[in-house]
């Protein structure tokens, strides 16, 4: 009777979970994202892209292999970066140790607004340094550069070049001429600051979508703006041959997933062109409910039509980049709905071929720019409590997503396992006596090492 009853309560709970994680989901969505072959697609990637093979040999003090050592492997980083803007830094007052403990418990990788209209307010006056004016969500960039070295962050500085108005200064100079001789001087002061320290850059943003206002736009082809190829010759003759400036650009252009799609177009014309971009980053906003339903009911929820579209992109042989997302809780159901997109989605970029990093836009509601908080789309509430959403990233970066085995070696010393690329420690035992040692697991995998005890 007692196990009957105990399977009773055990399909209750499972029954409630598949209800709760389908809540407010429209069949569209959950027809293509419960397709056993879309989720294998999923698996085999994360399997083929994120794993390698490691052996590791155990040997004594004079070389000869330890059969039977006790071998805890325990990954303690991850190569791959998931991350956050990180525009409030400073700014949450009694909440900022929340906020604080909450990105670092998630990111290892952090975006820092270097917004031009914000950068240099007035003409040569720039608010680099601590103690600088305060400026909402405009944390000055040596703060984001301190924080980020005292806890380990890989850091990206966005953005150096937007049409965006609404983002560019006042007096910024109509004169493209006199345009261009201002923006190599803020190249050069940004570089000369931080190229040591910021290693990746978004070099131009959403130049696909460039305003015809824009002193710098010209002619009707904006799949190919004069002054994109520009920005990224002139970029590249500041920023170290380590920096890694790439391009950026809106949710519209993961689809199509053919030669159609104009941002394709646009990095095959940079490319053949010899223009060096250095990597291809994706837009992944829904700044509404209404636009989250547009999404979760139309063809381009498709699983298959987004892994095709990054596959497409991934043949440049650049590494790709998810680098804003909103997805929003607000609106009926919309924590459970924001749950489950966030971890279908971010299992599908874990994926793809050639994705190095993931970029999650407002870390909690309240931070977000203008009218975009209307779509709740923090991972955490105003307090930094955290959402499902957090909960289930959390689970995926901090434990699915990470290696952790106990292994014995081998008759011969070995010990062979696979692991998700990033630092392991490897504790060994043998014969009374332990020792830790440190170890890479790299893409460019098998990782093949000697571990010699005392």
């Amino acid at each position: 009777m007692m196990k009957f009853r105990t399977a009773l309560i055990m399909t209750a709970l499972f029954t409630l979970t598949a209800s709760a994680a389908r809540a407010g989901l429209p069949e569209n969505y959950l027809k293509r994202w419960d397709d056993p072959a879309v989720q294998k697609r999923i698996d085999d990637g994360i399997e083929k892209n994120r794993k390698s093979n490691a052996m590791l040999t155990i040997v004594d003090a004079a070389g000869k292999p330890i059969s039977g050592a006790e071998v805890k492997i325990t990954q303690t980083s991850q190569d791959f970066l998931f991350g956050c803007n990180i525009f409030v830094l400073g700014q949450m007052k009694e909440k900022e140790q929340a906020y604080e403990d909450s990105f670092l418990k998630l990111f290892n990788f952090a975006t820092a607004a270097l917004y031009w209209d914000d950068l240099e307010p007035a003409d040569g006056k720039t608010r680099f340094a601590e103690g600088s004016e305060f400026i909402w969500r405009r944390p000055p960039p040596d703060r984001v550069v301190a924080f980020g070295k005292k806890h380990g962050l890989t850091l990206k500085g966005h953005p150096l070049v937007w049409h965006n108005g609404a983002h560019n200064p006042k007096w910024m100079p109509r004169d493209p001429d006199v345009l261009y001789e201002r923006y190599i001087r803020r190249f050069k002061e940004i570089a000369e600051r931080y190229r040591d320290d910021i290693p990746i850059w978004d070099g131009v943003n959403e130049s696909l979508v460039c305003s015809k206002d824009f002193p710098l736009y010209s002619g009707e082809d904006r799949t190919y703006q004069p002054y994109v190829p520009w920005a990224f010759k002139e970029e590249q003759k500041l920023f170290r041959p380590e920096n890694l400036i790439m391009i950026n650009d809106v949710t519209t252009f993961n689809w199509p997933s053919n030669e159609k799609n104009r941002y394709y177009q646009q990095c095959d014309r940079l490319l053949k062109n010899n223009i060096p971009i250095e990597g291809i980053g994706f837009q992944f906003h829904f700044f509404s409910r209404k636009s989250l339903d547009g999404f979760m009911n139309g063809d381009r929820c498709d699983p298959n039509t987004l892994l095709d579209t990054y596959e497409m992109f991934a043949k440049f042989g650049l590494p790709l980049w998810i680098t804003e997302i909103t997805i929003g809780s607000a609106g009926e159901d919309g924590l459970a709905i924001q749950e489950r997109i966030t971890r279908d989605i971010y299992r599908l970029w874990f994926s793809a071929p050639k994705m190095a990093g993931i970029t999650w836009w407002n870390l909690g509601d309240g931070t977000a720019y203008g009218n975009e908080g209307q779509a709740g789309g923090g991972l955490a509430d105003e307090d930094f409590n955290p959402k499902p959403a957090y909960k289930a990233l959390d689970k995926l970066i901090n434990h699915e997503w990470k290696t952790k085995l106990n292994l014995k070696s081998a008759a011969d010393g070995l010990v062979k396992f696979r692991g998700f690329h990033g630092k392991y420690e490897i504790q060994v035992t043998a014969g009374g006596k332990t020792k830790t040692f440190d170890v890479n697991v790299s893409a460019g995998g098998p990782t093949q090492t000697t571990l010699k005890m005392p």
